[in-house]
């Protein structure tokens, strides 16, 4: 069940649902130019050096925001030398699947892309709990 396994002779990685993996980006374009993903593809694909399992597809709120900087990861200021740009309430985001599940089990999960969220997310998170968060 990794998700770098490709189905049917393509490239593309699955999601959660077994289907092809969509882009992680919102449907209404942003004014910030925001490249999400391990391997900034805007897509949360994920490979053999992803140590992190930047997989899950997220929609950033602000408690998430404050959430992840209290525990020491801060998605919100930018860091120009990285270009990047710093996430807001409704930025998309691939979020390592360890983060996202330490938020939910404080209560404090940002919302999730079930069909932007890669398959290899099953290895840590329960489905039925990243359906509960879905935005879709």
């Amino acid at each position: 069940m990794d998700g770098f396994s490709p189905r049917g002779g393509n490239n593309k990685q699955l999601n959660v649902l077994g289907g092809i993996l969509e882009p992680c980006k919102s449907i209404s374009k942003s004014d910030k130019d925001i490249i999400t993903g391990f391997y900034r593809d805007d897509c949360c694909n994920t490979g053999q050096d992803d140590f992190g399992l930047h997989t899950v597809c997220c929609k950033m709120t602000n408690e998430f925001l404050n959430f992840s900087k209290s525990v020491g990861n801060d998605l919100s200021t930018p860091i120009p030398a990285y270009n990047f740009v710093g996430l807001t309430e409704g930025d998309y985001w691939c979020l390592c699947a360890s983060r996202w599940k330490e938020a939910f089990d404080e209560g404090k999960a940002p919302k999730v892309v079930i069909k932007s969220t890669n398959i290899a997310t099953l290895s840590i998170i329960k489905l039925e709990d990243l359906q509960a968060y879905s935005v879709n």
